[in-house]
Order: structure tokens, then sequence, then C-alpha cells
């Protein structure tokens, strides 16, 4: 795997950012990530966080208990790192590193794999995460950024 697509993932954090964030915008988001799953037949739990606080998580039919887990060892790969989940498995990936090699703390409580974007205002920093599990780690990453691009884009 190249620098490319390191590059290409954080271009995402650079260009996916919101000038505002608040609950409502929350909801609407995670409906969104609710819908496009529906759309495409497939069965995710979802959770966005802003500032400490969970403010929309739906677990669709099919999911389990351990997508929760799972879920919670993505926000604290991106809490700890600041960046996706899926681009610190796609560093480690690139280092040659086994994923636990890399954290200071027990490994247990983290899942570098993707689905955890953190939630960025812009002119502002990091609030929060948004956090999709239930589908391999690549498609949980790119179903967030889908609807992310497009939420963005429309609420310009």
């Amino acid at each position: 795997m190249t620098d490319d697509i390191l590059e290409k993932l954080l271009k995402q954090e650079e260009t996916l950012q919101f000038q505002a964030f608040n609950h409502e915008i929350a909801w609407k988001l995670g409906i969104a990530i609710k819908e496009k799953a529906d759309s495409e037949n497939k069965q995710v739990a979802i959770d966005i966080t802003a500032n400490g606080q969970p403010l929309f998580f739906y677990a669709m039919k099919g999911t389990t208990p351990d997508n929760i887990e799972w879920m919670a060892g993505k926000m604290a790969v991106v809490r700890q790192y600041g960046h996706s989940s899926f681009y610190i498995s796609q560093w480690f990936k690139q280092k040659n590193r086994t994923e636990h090699l890399g954290f200071l703390h027990n490994p247990r409580p983290y899942a570098p794999h993707g689905g955890c974007f953190p939630l960025i205002a812009k002119n502002f920093g990091r609030i929060g995460t948004i956090t999709v599990s239930g589908l391999p780690s690549e498609q949980d990453h790119q179903l967030i950024v889908d609807v992310l691009t497009e939420f963005i884009t429309a609420n310009k």
C-alpha cells in the first residue's frame, strides 16, 4: 500500500467538515446513514457522539451487541489519534506493524478498523465521532464518507 491511500484519507478529513453542528444535524445525519444502508440492503449499527454526548444511536435488524463493542473500540482509536479509524488501520499496515504495537495503552479497548470518522467542525476542530459497524472495515468507512459527502454538499 502506498502513501496515496493515506493522503486520500487525510483529504477526506480535511474536506468533510461541518460549518456548524448540533443535535438536529446529528439526528438528520444519523437518519441519512440509516437510509443509505437500507437502500443498499446493509445492516449496521450507527453512533454519532459530539462533545462526549451520544446524539444518535441506531442498531438495525441483523446487528448484535458485538457491533456495539466494535464501535467503542473504533471510537477509542479516533479519540486517541484524532484520525479516522480506517486511516490508522492503513497506517499500521503501511508500517508493517501489528495493530497493537502502536498503542501505549492496553490494546483491548482499541479497534483500528474502518468505521469511525472524526466529527469535525470548521474553524473549531474535532468535536466527536461518527461510527458505523456491521460491514467489512473499508465498507463501514466508505458508508460514512459517502453519506457525509452527500450530506455536507446538500447543506452548504
